[in-house]
């Protein structure tokens, strides 16, 4: 017979609390929430590595010695970071963040960006966490849907023209507050030799200077919405009108020469080379402009397309560069742990006045004349950017095309219709 094993009880209390510890290890059940990010001091239990994926390219000096800090606070996590170019994020995102192999955190953009990265499963369900509270309740918004907070926007972005400040003194000249103004300002500007308007029409300009140009055209703030929906459609006269008073500025010249073929980059340099007044983009510029010319004196303006009276707003903001923790990462806790460290109002302090970015974390102090310029926003009327409104991708195509249709030399009426047609199929999907 087997000679049965004897359990004394302190041999029985080890055996009992070594199937816990083994039963505590286990992988859990399918559906369970992450972990929390708790108050972010606590180490990592074992060695694990963090992909960082986003497409600021720009940032990554800044990022890269906030990252430094974080693992000398976290030493058993380790952050990779991995940049994109911009138009290529957009496109290419989502394939890399679907089988899991990178972008561990990642950024989003709001509007049809977030939409499709939602409609994939790919937001972690940040709702409770801790370091929500770091940020400005107001702001945050974007990274919502059905309730649930799925990413936080860190950037406050204002989307209106930058101005050359000296050049406007020069030619005795103020931000206007109607259209007929800011006609007559860009005529004068023109008269004296100097481009009104540096546009990149070949790439990002149609899409950032539409905000600003639709604005006070819009019957309602969720027009772009209701064209999605069917409930009003892009041949009504407020987005014809839109692409009338972007065709008047092309034909009277207050663009540069083939602003349809122009890029970001050669937009930029005119501004930066002082050859154009105003720059057609945002405050997510003003940085770099002075990085590249530090005698520039730059302040942001928008175009009033209605009279003065009837102007609603003064301006557009968005709050963008969504963090999100993706759902198919094997390391949440961490992620998030990551997060909270850059929602610190010191950290993302040091990451404005290093960038140039405004941010969303509440009691930040900024300390560049660049920030405190864009800052002079927050007190001002502001809509959230009409662009960022509509969340299905190929429409915000067939709108911003219809802005390049337009600088083609097709008829504001032409464009539009070809820009309903593509909705109205969007719509049938």
């Amino acid at each position: 017979m087997p000679i049965q094993p004897k359990f004394t009880p302190v041999l029985l209390a080890a055996a009992v609390l070594s199937v816990s510890l083994l039963a505590g290890c286990g992988g859990g059940t399918a559906g369970q929430t992450a972990p929390s990010a708790g108050d972010g001091k606590q180490a990592a239990s074992a060695p694990v590595t963090l992909s960082f994926l986003h497409w600021r390219g720009e940032d990554v000096k800044s990022l890269n010695g906030l990252i430094e800090k974080f693992q000398q606070e976290n030493p058993n996590i380790r952050v990779e970071m991995q940049t994109m170019p911009s138009d290529q994020y957009q496109s290419g995102a989502q394939a890399k963040l679907t089988d899991g192999s990178s972008g561990d955190v990642f950024a989003s953009s709001p509007g049809a960006q977030f939409e499709a990265l939602a409609k994939a499963g790919l937001f972690t369900d940040l709702t409770g966490e801790s370091f929500l509270s770091n940020f400005n309740e107001s702001l945050i918004g974007p990274g919502k849907k059905d309730g649930k907070q799925l990413a936080v926007p860190f950037q406050l972005v204002y989307n209106d023209p930058i101005y050359n400040v000296k050049l406007f003194e020069k030619y005795g000249l103020t931000p206007p507050k109607d259209w007929e103004g800011f006609l007559a300002l860009c005529a004068k500007l023109k008269e004296a030799g100097v481009i009104p308007i540096a546009f990149a029409g070949a790439d990002i300009g149609p899409g950032q200077f539409m905000n600003t140009m639709v604005m006070n055209n819009l019957p309602s703030d969720d027009a772009f919405v209701q064209v999605g929906e069917g409930k009003a459609k892009l041949t009504d006269e407020w987005w014809v009108k839109t692409l009338s008073q972007f065709k008047e500025l092309n034909d009277k010249g207050y663009f540069q020469p083939n602003a349809l073929g122009t890029k970001d980059a050669a937009a930029g340099a005119l501004f930066i080379q002082e050859k154009a007044a105003m720059l057609a983009s945002g405050s997510y510029q003003l940085a770099q402009n002075k990085k590249q010319n530090p005698n520039l004196e730059q302040k942001l303006l928008a175009p009033i397309t209605v009279a003065a009276d009837k102007a609603k707003y003064e301006g557009v903001h968005t709050s963008t560069f969504l963090l999100a923790v993706n759902s198919k990462s094997k390391h949440p806790a961490e992620a998030k742990k990551f997060i909270e460290f850059l929602s610190r109002k010191e950290t993302a302090g040091t990451y404005a006045n290093e960038t140039g970015q405004n941010v969303t974390v509440k009691e930040v102090q900024y300390t560049s004349k660049e920030l405190l310029a864009a800052g002079e926003w927050s007190s001002k009327k502001t809509i959230f950017q009409p662009r960022f409104t509509i969340t299905n991708g190929e429409i915000q195509k067939a709108v911003t095309g219809s802005i390049q249709a337009v600088l083609g030399g097709k008829s504001p009426e032409d464009a539009a219709k070809e820009a309903q047609a593509i909705v109205d199929q969007q719509i049938k999907k």
